[in-house]
């Protein structure tokens, strides 16, 4: 497996034409059933997938193309307990989330805090196109072209200590704005990195995909996106990004330790205590397909070398 490059990302345009024939064929064909797995079961949606870049593997290890997940899947079928546990109930319930104005603010072990607006933020790293696979603990997954820009871009110019050796994330914690806060789990949402993590490449923050805004239900405006971890790693709605020199304990780890570690690498060899994670289902296809040590994305492999990912899950 190797990763996408950014000569096999689509241009914006030619997605969005290849979006509107797909819509004139499905239109013609009828609606598809999709079938996604959330924790406990499976259950159908509508919607269908556009064809896209990137490589996935096959039986036997043949790189063959990957699909797009549709925009309707994207947008509809979302995990964002900070609105509903229902993820077919989120698109509707954040519908009226205001994200303007939106700040993050950067600090902690850093020489240069800072708070930027998102338009600051836009203006100083420009957008790139990233179609990465996505892969949920629950045994589902999604191929989703990503707009943002890479982290490390941003923490370069904080300018992080000698002593910083994680990355803490933290989203919003409104419970008036965000009804999910009002009941379950030690809110916020929290989630880190180590500092190697966060300065790889693959790593971004998320303004965007499909060529248009995030909407709310996908973590707007701006969201963290790890590809080679479990979805529950990539932070929605991001407030707040410090440097720490200690593990941060992340929400999930807190309420399950168990069953969610630190690390969260995609890795087939090590089952979640509730089921395997060998197989995943892709929105938007039927049938099963093989999970990939980590998602795929081999090229971060050294970041774990000399550890064992059983014990470091």
């Amino acid at each position: 497996m190797t990763k996408i490059d950014p000569s096999e990302i689509t241009p914006e345009s030619v997605y969005l034409s290849r979006r509107k024939f797909m819509v004139g064929v499905a239109a013609l064909a009828g609606s598809a059933l999709l079938a996604g797995c959330g924790i406990g079961g499976e259950t159908g949606e509508t919607g269908g997938s556009t064809g896209g870049s990137g490589t996935t593997a096959a039986p036997g290890g043949t790189p063959t193309p990957d699909e797009l997940t549709s925009f309707d899947a994207i947008t509809n079928y979302n995990n964002f307990y900070e609105f509903s546990l229902d993820k077919e109930e989120v698109a509707s319930l954040a519908a009226d989330f205001v994200i303007e104005p939106w700040t993050v603010e950067v600090g902690g072990m850093v020489e240069s805090p800072r708070k930027y607006s998102i338009d600051e933020l836009l203006a100083l790293y420009p957008e790139e196109e990233r179609v990465y696979r996505m892969r949920c603990v629950e045994g589902w997954s999604m191929v989703i072209p990503w707009l943002g820009f890479p982290l490390r871009l941003l923490l370069d110019d904080v300018k992080p200590t000698s002593e910083a050796r994680y990355v803490r994330f933290q989203s919003l914690d409104d419970p008036e704005r965000l009804p999910g806060q009002r009941h379950r789990f030690a809110w916020p949402y929290v989630e880190g990195l180590r500092l190697d993590e966060a300065i790889h490449d693959l790593t971004i923050l998320s303004t965007g995909l499909y060529g248009k805004r995030l909407l709310p239900q996908n973590g707007a405006p701006i969201r963290l996106v790890v590809p080679w971890k479990y979805g529950f790693k990539s932070i929605k709605s991001v407030v707040r990004i410090d440097l720490v020199s200690e593990m941060p304990e992340s929400l999930w780890m807190e309420a399950g330790p168990r069953e969610y570690g630190f690390y969260a690498n995609v890795n087939p060899e090590v089952d979640h205590p509730r089921w395997s994670q060998k197989t995943e289902r892709r929105i938007g296809d039927f049938g099963r397909i093989d999970t990939l040590l980590f998602n795929g994305y081999d090229e971060v492999a050294p970041l774990y070398a000399g550890m064992d990912l059983r014990e470091n899950y």
